[in-house]
């Protein structure tokens, strides 16, 4: 029988979202599963690998989710992918920042933590920055400059934002059928792509891909279903237990990176405590540990010039910054939003891949220049 005490529902959360991450993070460190890897293999290589694998993640989660909300599983609509706001503005700048950052800092908190997990200092010191400025950002020195400022400009589309509900009320049509359509064409597009350059694929970007889909799904049954109570019994309203946001969550880390820098700080007070996105976030760097030991990829890594400590530190605030105004990281929005058809997901992506594009095309002088040497002393 399922419980539903709050404090057992919220346990239930918490834990599952530490398993979710351990799940994540062993994925990760084994088959290099980065939105950032995936564009920059693109730009800077034309391989396709990993930009697959991203696509394969938003199709799988995108057919899971809808078989999730079409059986009634979650309320997608209290879910801030599928707000009816829309911060066009905070969505395009954020995801610009973001991108850009992700680049500098040569990951994204995702790929961070991943990395962390297998020994990378350089890693560690970056999710420490990418926590503080998250905190500014949420309610700090920054903070004004996002809520009265980007955050202030934006749109009321009289209804969710998801890509369904907006083609719906376009063609008065049913939203759950053109969100059916949207899922399926977005599989079948992906499918069309991976058949073509299936000779460059491995099947750690299938495994990859379908992994990663298939635990986004997974976060929001567990917070949209099994954490849900219909009737709270202090408040008598519908309550979603054990998440930060009192909502269903999907996979993103700007913010809980900040929520676990809180939590740290202020241990002793009874009202900061571990939520679904703080667990979700030890469990990656815990599972990249472990699958980094299992592999024997392990090994400690630091700053070799002062120059790669300022392109972190730079690329780790930027981070924190666009995460937040963007409403979720290069996986909260690039993953768990396109694959809950979030219109704002698809634009936060658009600038978050738009900003690694513009740094990647900065760096390529310099990624010449240093290849330079080493091709003349193999010639």
């Amino acid at each position: 029988m399922r419980p539903t005490d709050p404090a057992t529902l919220a346990q239930f959360v918490v834990w599952g979202g530490l398993v979710l991450g351990l799940a994540l993070g062993a994925v990760g460190q084994a088959t290099r599963f980065c939105v950032r890897g995936a564009i920059a293999d693109w730009v800077q290589l034309r391989s396709p690998g990993r930009f697959v694998s991203w696509m394969l993640a938003v199709a799988v989660g995108a057919l899971a989710l809808q078989a999730l909300i079409s059986a009634g599983s979650f309320d997608a609509t209290r879910t801030i992918a599928w707000g009816e706001r829309f911060p066009w503005v905070s969505y395009l700048v954020g995801g610009l920042l973001f991108g850009y950052g992700m680049i500098l800092a040569g990951g994204c908190p995702q790929r961070c933590l991943v990395k962390a997990g297998s020994g990378n200092l350089k890693a560690l010191a970056t999710l420490v920055i990418v926590a503080v400025v998250s905190l500014m950002t949420l309610r700090g020195a920054f903070a004004p400059i996002r809520a009265n400022g980007l955050d202030a400009v934006a749109a009321s589309l009289g209804g969710s934002q998801d890509l369904g509900a907006v083609l719906g009320r376009a063609l008065a049509s049913s939203a759950g059928t053109m969100r059916w359509i949207v899922a399926l064409l977005v599989a079948a597009a992906v499918l069309a792509l991976a058949w073509r350059v299936r000779a460059q694929l491995k099947p750690a970007h299938w495994f990859g891909g379908v992994a990663v889909g298939l635990l986004v799904a997974a976060a929001f049954w567990l917070t949209g279903t099994i954490g849900f109570l219909p009737e709270h019994p202090e408040t008598l309203e519908p309550a979603w237990l054990g998440t930060q946001s009192k909502r269903p969550e999907g996979l993103s880390f700007s913010a809980p990176l900040g929520h676990a820098l809180d939590l740290l700080t202020l241990w002793t007070d009874r009202n900061t405590v571990a939520t679904f996105g703080v667990t979700v976030a030890l469990g990656v760097l815990l599972g990249a540990f472990v699958s980094a030991k299992l592999r024997g990829d392990f090994k400690l890594e630091s700053f070799q010039t002062p120059r790669e400590l300022g392109a972190h530190t730079a690329g780790a605030a930027l981070m924190g910054f666009g995460g937040i105004t963007a409403l979720g990281c290069s996986l909260g929005n690039g993953v768990t939003g396109l694959a809950m058809l979030s219109s704002g997901a698809l634009l936060a992506t658009a600038g978050i891949t738009a900003g690694a594009w513009l740094a990647l095309l900065r760096q390529a002088p310099r990624v010449a220049a240093s290849a330079l040497p080493a091709s003349r002393a193999a010639g």
